[in-house]
């Protein structure tokens, strides 16, 4: 390390003006040199979406935007609220009716679904919501749950191919959400007992179903319960996934619920430790009858749908560790910047850049994984969303552990924004399956895994 007086020496080699300044002598390179190499003070966030095409950069610009203006003037009350299960906080009904008239709630799907730009529909979905989710977790999380678990209820619906299906439930969707009338869907898997066996198969294959689907006429009676569900008491739809009676979870199929059903009740609403803007409830069916034209993708097919859904959806739980992540550089800088020791800030010692650098350094290559690996098919592929999910959502807990070294006692105090970053991040590494779950579902994506050859075979695998 080096000391105080080295430290102003280094820092005097880079002010203006001085002999040894690498940004005046870097000017002095012939033409050809400046054109291969910079050396200038840079905004890596600007830096990263003007490298996007146009269409995301603008889709990156506008999240931005929109979370500056509608999300950060709600973050404290809605971290604090919490209501009756079925009852959403004012300020959270006021961000859903905005976010809908501005086409953040029907924006993966375009028309006559959704209200998605045909520009934006060249590349992938998981790759677009992950750069949308990212800047809405950068300012809460909590609220960006609120707005991205809906998507999570529409996507075994889009997934299912099911034309009518997406006629039916999306355009009159998009019609609510367009006219200031909030429209929620919930996805519903998750039943007490019974958490991991709902992504994984070796689970699923020695465990009970617990919702049921007993088959009448013109449909079906469900009955059991779903725990967990984000915005499952606020839903209108609820995509529910049940067994058949008498069938283990090889029968899932996947009934969309109208929240006015009878035989549906949110009996209560978890007082979470993060993401608190959003609720988690849990749902009773007592013999709730879902007609045989809401079943989606056909019988005995919820189980792909389900495993296709979370695939997709992992890119998105990255995304938002990222802006977790970002949201922890950036508090740290803001600290280390501002907070003086010795007379001089703390970024002006070694230890603090080291310490930042490394968050930062961090952060960035969390990105670049992910980018990389959604943008690189349409398909959402379970090896590469899982790799995504797991890796990203621990190296974010890393560097959020950083930002609250810098802060130290000034990090636990609320207002600073670290713990809540914290509370909220932790969940990243559960739901969408446990981080362990996702270390499986790598293993099971690889060659050797459905093999016969043991390790001692010639299959070779390329990493």
């Amino acid at each position: 390390m080096l000391n105080a007086n080295d430290q102003t020496d280094r820092a005097a080699l880079r002010s203006p003006g001085h002999g040894l300044d690498p940004l005046l002598r870097m000017q002095e390179l012939r033409r050809l040199g400046r054109l291969l190499v910079s050396y200038e003070a840079a905004d890596f966030w600007e830096m990263d979406t003007q490298r996007l095409p146009a269409p995301l950069a603008r889709l990156r610009r506008r999240a931005r935007t929109f979370a500056e203006q509608h999300l950060r003037p709600r973050v404290q009350d809605l971290d604090a609220a919490h209501t009756e299960p079925g009852h959403l906080a004012a300020p959270a009904r006021e961000l859903l009716v905005q976010a809908g008239r501005d086409g953040w709630m029907t924006g993966m799907l375009p028309a006559p679904w959704g209200t998605a730009n045909w520009l934006e529909m060249r590349y992938p979905t998981h790759l677009r919501f992950a750069i949308q989710v990212e800047e809405l977790a950068r300012v809460c999380g909590g609220q960006m749950l609120l707005l991205s678990a809906h998507q999570l209820g529409l996507a075994p619906i889009a997934l299912s191919g099911d034309l009518g299906a997406m006629q039916r439930f999306f355009r009159p969707m998009t019609r609510d959400f367009l006219a200031g009338q909030p429209h929620l869907f919930a996805y519903a898997i998750t039943e007490p007992g019974a958490g991991s066996d709902a992504e994984d198969g070796h689970g699923a294959a020695h465990n009970t179903p617990r919702v049921l689907a007993r088959p009448v006429r013109g449909g079906y009676r469900l009955n059991g319960r779903k725990c967990f569900i984000s915005g499952g008491d606020v839903a209108r739809k609820i995509a529910v996934f049940a067994a058949l009676e008498g069938e283990g979870f090889e029968s899932w199929t996947c009934f969309v619920v109208d929240a006015g059903n009878p035989g549906l009740a949110a009996l209560r609403t978890e007082l979470k430790m993060g993401m608190r803007a959003s609720s988690a409830a849990e749902l009773a069916f007592n013999e709730a009858f879902v007609p045989s034209c809401d079943i989606v993708g056909g019988l005995r097919q919820g189980w792909a749908l389900n495993r296709a859904t979370l695939n997709a959806s992992r890119y998105p739980v990255a995304a938002m560790a990222v802006g977790f992540a970002r949201h922890a550089c950036e508090l740290a800088m803001a600290h280390a910047r501002e907070q003086r020791l010795g007379g001089r800030p703390l970024l002006a010692y070694q230890e603090y850049q080291l310490q930042v650098a490394q968050m930062i350094a961090e952060t960035r290559a969390m990105r670049a994984l992910l980018w990389q690996q959604a943008q690189g098919s349409f398909q959402a592929r379970q090896g590469e969303s899982s790799l995504s999910k797991f890796h990203i959502t621990d190296r974010a807990q890393a560097v959020c552990s950083m930002g609250l070294a810098i802060l130290a006692e000034h990090g636990m105090a609320k207002h600073q924004g670290m713990e809540q970053v914290l509370r909220d991040l932790r969940l990243t590494r559960i739901f969408e399956g446990t981080n362990q779950i996702n270390r499986l579902a790598l293993i099971e994506d690889m060659p050797l895994a459905g093999s016969q050859q043991g390790c001692g075979g010639d299959l070779t695998i390329s990493v």
